[in-house]
């Protein structure tokens, strides 16, 4: 951690940029720049405390996903927001900093509700704990859930404690043939029911629906829905590391985020609807301008997946960024333009 610190402290002094880099899974995220020089979190590994009874674990912002969720499935325990790995050399830190959730979001929650608490060093090379030191023009903001889809650009984190939750007793997929509009109605029905979802999904003619809880409740829903029964399909892994037949094309690929009501949209292109139809993966060659207008004019956003623009922020909300970035990282040494090119 020293080595860290002198790092930053001599980037901080000369005027460098540094590019934060762990286990390499999310480099394909954001709009990454040429930078002075990387820093490594690869060497910040190894799980610091895990009491499965109080439902938390704590660990270096460098060690593998893998690892972490198979010591929590020795406790019958997971993460709740399912991150996506997209490589064997995903880090904790990787999955904060990118802020992706899988599946279950809708209903389990996204990454930044599971944060507890971080352990990080600022771009003026300090060692911060959330919580235990207050922060210039960020007090009244939970820092530790500031990481979240930050990309590295507030700081170099170093450790994370995340809330866990029980593995569910009972878990089933059911599968209908379906199309686009039908398959969203059913959504907003089902979302509006007291139902043990965990998962919904659509593409190319077929609706997926996961339960999971406890044996009883997962029954009664099956029932209740309908189609096919599946155990254990792959569809959800394959789903969340976008190793679906769906993403293997030229196209570009969209992701837009849209309120769960959101009916079909105007958009030429290829569909998959994840998260009850709150997030939609497109895969179309539409201008950028206006897959972003339409998804704005829905009330959501889109962006591109890859090396692309994220959909724009607003004067406000850039002003509100820029503060951040100020308070945490005021020469702008961390990650500059991965965001937006004013951050």
């Amino acid at each position: 951690m020293q080595a860290l610190q002198a790092q930053i402290l001599e980037a901080f002094e000369q005027g460098r940029t540094l590019t934060i880099q762990g286990g390499g899974s999310k480099h394909f995220l954001g709009q990454p720049r040429e930078t002075d020089s990387y820093i490594s979190t690869t060497k910040l590994t190894g799980i610091i405390d895990y009491q499965p009874e109080e439902l938390f674990i704590r660990a270096r912002a460098g060690t593998r996903l893998a690892e972490i969720e198979t010591l929590l499935a020795r406790s019958a325990q997971m993460l709740p927001f399912e991150p996506p790995h997209f490589s064997s050399s995903a880090t904790l830190g990787g999955a904060i900093a990118s802020g992706l959730s899988g599946p279950s979001r809708p209903w389990r929650g996204a990454a930044r509700d599971f944060v507890l608490g971080c352990r990080l060093i600022n771009g003026e090379a300090k060692l911060l704990h959330f919580g235990g030191e207050v922060i210039k023009n960020v007090a009244g903001y939970d820092v530790s859930r500031l990481q979240c889809g930050a990309f590295g650009s507030l700081g170099l984190l170093l450790e994370l404690s995340i809330k866990t939750i029980p593995a569910p007793r009972r878990e089933i997929t059911l599968c209908q043939q379906d199309d686009e509009a039908s398959a969203l109605q059913k959504f907003i029905r089902w979302n509006r029911q007291p139902l043990p979802l965990s998962g919904a999904a659509w593409h190319d003619g077929k609706l997926w629906i996961r339960l999971s809880g406890t044996p009883g409740a997962v029954e009664h829903a099956r029932k209740q829905i309908g189609g096919e029964a599946l155990e254990n399909p792959p569809f959800w892994q394959d789903l969340k590391e976008q190793k679906l037949p769906f993403f293997t094309s030229e196209l570009p690929l969209w992701r837009l985020s849209l309120p769960r009501a959101t009916g079909k949209l105007a958009l030429p292109g290829n569909y998959l609807l994840d998260w009850g139809g709150a997030q939609r993966w497109l895969l179309s060659a539409a201008p950028a301008a206006d897959i972003q207008k339409i998804a704005a004019a829905a009330g959501g956003h889109a962006s591109a997946f890859s090396n692309g623009p994220f959909q724009p922020l607003t004067p406000v909300l850039m002003r509100q960024h820029q503060q951040l970035k100020q308070a945490f990282d005021p020469k702008g040494i961390f990650n500059p333009g991965r965001l937006y090119p004013e951050l």
